[in-house]
């Protein structure tokens, strides 16, 4: 829904830049479409392996890690695709590369070497696919090794239980490790395998649900980390740890239910949270389910998402013009990037390949791509935090009661909004220099308090969130001395509605925002003409559809701002519904409704309050 019909993708100079995409044109209907694209996605890089192998050289962008860890990364990052597409009988002709490349960069004397761990290390991350190809294809990669370079490799890798992992995903990490160890008749650590199931076991919550370590903080490293690597080690550690095995199956199959509200008709998936540059990685709990052989949902179910989802993503302009894949979402934007963010760092999306690894014969593939049904608002995650989530018209949203997490760039953008949509997609400031310009903060689908009208503050750090009556809840305290809490609901026909209960000592300046929409084709009309504002609202009509907020009683200010270029993780150029107000002190109620839309301009009228809002706005009053 409004991919084609969006000026973004009709603009000729981006349909160049599409075509750059490995994945572009590709059908994504079999099992040789998806060997195929791991070949076309390897292609581009092939030529960026130094001369030993061992690094992969694709640009001088910086993480926060050494020069020798994010070329490491470079090299292990492809072996998630590579390693299942040769498991499952598929071509590979670069070997030498990997075998000369395993030599060097585990050579302490080999200019080459990826240098010994000093801590906690990238390194560790970047071992965990190479325990994994020990444990799938050793025949390939390991015994055509020579007996000094196994004992380098096996040295290095063994580094990994020398020093403490971070107390989260990174627990899998040292157990793919040491099972790959193992896997090959070298010596690994039992202890540490021990300990790590156990450990990771802690960050279990319910429904299907984890945190990625104990920490209130839920996003895509539930699917793509802590189940993908439990779907991954359910099949290659079950004669080991069978009872892990099963419970890795299990909380799967319900994690499953939930996750499937992710992911629209058209296979764009909800942006939220942090990595977002992994970009098609938010499918790869769909692939490891294949892989482990967990039917999480009907097979044909399954297999339509994780298809979907690839040819959502080979019609976006996501590679440079060499074909290798950008730091960025839709498009390349380093401003949305994390700080371990390095150019090999989006190869983490090769995870999504895990189910090349089960033959062509496999229920999986044999299955008929189910098409994906609209689904009915429902509470998805666990308390304490939680989601209220509807797939509708081609287009998921979450209502978020937000979250704590704070160790990420641009976290408020990333954990704070109260709404994230898998067609508007989230934006980012582009700095928070003091200001009366709103385009450079670029808030949608949130709200932000000011005590001067420059320097602006928006939603984050949740303090307390859940979900209370089928209503998405969340307590903001931006100053001592100001509470702002909010209750959040879907509507009919569309829309979504927001209650703010403020009560404060001091008077602020407050905008509040709907959701960010494209306007990169606004030279053919001037945005002006596309703006419908009325007492207390306004509509955003565009080519890819309209965006819309309205004030339920009339009294805040409607404006339409235009958010600076490239903030958005989907479109370079956008604008944003907005409505501002001078809160007073005391307590104050505002009733907010929102609507979005992609390829729909209908007009607009004053919406009816669902009976859960009406409930609340009375015990208020």
């Amino acid at each position: 829904m409004g991919n084609s019909k969006s000026g973004w993708y009709a603009d000729p100079s981006v349909v160049r830049l599409t075509a750059n995409n490995p994945l572009h044109n590709n059908p994504f209907k079999t099992r040789h479409d998806m060997q195929q694209a791991m070949a076309d996605l390897f292609a581009p890089i092939r030529p960026h392996y130094s001369t030993g192998g061992a690094r992969l050289q694709l640009n001088t962008s910086a993480a926060i890690y050494d020069i020798a860890a994010a070329e490491l990364e470079g090299f292990s990052r492809p072996l998630w695709g590579i390693v299942p597409l040769v498991a499952g009988g598929g071509e590979f002709a670069d070997f030498d590369i990997y075998l000369n490349g395993l030599t060097a960069g585990t050579d302490p004397q080999n200019r080459e070497y990826w240098g010994a761990l000093k801590g906690t290390d990238q390194r560790m991350v970047e071992m965990a696919a190479i325990g994994f190809a020990l444990l799938m294809i050793p025949e390939k990669i390991y015994a055509p090794l020579s007996l000094v370079a196994q004992n380098n490799l096996a040295d290095w890798l063994r580094l990994i239980n020398q020093y403490p992992t971070p107390d989260n995903n990174w627990r899998f990490f040292r157990i793919l490790v040491n099972l790959g160890l193992q896997n090959v008749g070298q010596v690994f650590s039992s202890s540490h395998l021990t300990d790590d199931f156990a450990a990771l076991d802690r960050f279990y919550t319910s429904d299907g649900w984890y945190t990625d370590g104990m920490v209130n903080q839920m996003d895509y490293y539930i699917p793509f980390a802590m189940h993908f690597y439990g779907l991954l080690l359910s099949k290659l550690a079950v004669n080991s740890f069978p009872f892990e095995a099963e419970k890795y199956r299990d909380r799967a199959r319900l994690f499953a239910q939930d996750f499937q509200y992710f992911f629209g008709a058209d296979g764009a998936a909800v942006p939220y949270g942090r990595s977002m540059t992994y970009r098609f990685a938010q499918s790869a709990f769909w692939s490891a389910a294949a892989f482990a052989d967990v039917e999480a949902m009907p097979w044909g179910d399954m297999k339509g998402h994780l298809l979907r989802n690839f040819r959502w993503w080979g019609e976006q302009p996501i590679a440079e013009r060499d074909g290798v894949l950008s730091i960025g979402y839709a498009y390349p934007n380093l401003i949305m990037s994390e700080q371990y963010n390095a150019p090999g760092s989006p190869y983490w999306a090769l995870k999504s390949f895990a189910a090349l690894a089960v033959p062509e014969d496999h229920a999986f593939w044999q299955a008929e791509e189910s098409v994906a049904q609209d689904l009915p608002a429902k509470p998805v995650g666990t308390q304490p935090v939680g989601f209220l989530a509807r797939r509708a018209k081609g287009e998921v949203v979450l209502l978020n009661g937000g979250q704590t997490g704070k160790f990420h760039r641009h976290n408020a953008a990333k954990y704070g909004k109260f709404a994230y949509s898998s067609e508007f997609t989230f934006s980012v400031s582009s700095d928070n220099a003091p200001c009366e310009e709103m385009g450079r903060h670029a808030f949608d689908s949130t709200m932000a308090m000011s005590f001067d009208g420059k320097a602006w503050q928006a939603r984050a750090l949740v303090e307390t969130s859940g979900i209370e009556q089928d209503l998405v809840y969340g307590l903001w305290q931006p100053k001592d001395g100001i509470k702002i809490e909010t209750w959040q609901s879907f509507g009919e026909d569309g829309w979504h509605f927001r209650v703010h209960k403020i009560d404060t000592d001091v008077e602020f300046d407050m905008i509040e925002t709907g959701f960010a929409i494209d306007r990169t084709d606004e030279q053919i009309l001037s945005l002006v003409k596309r703006v419908k504002i009325a007492d207390g609202s306004v509509c955003l009509y565009m080519p890819f559809g309209m965006s819309a907020i309205m004030d339920m009683d009339g009294d805040r200010t409607a404006d339409a701002i235009q958010a600076w270029p490239n903030t958005n993780l989907r479109f370079p150029r956008t604008a944003i519904p907005q409505l501002s107000a001078k809160v007073g002190m005391g307590k104050s109620l505002y009733v907010t409704a929102i609507f979005a839309m992609p390829d729909e301009n209908m007009l607009l009228s004053k919406p009816a309050l669902p009976e859960s809002i009406n409930n609340l706005i009375s015990q208020f009053k």
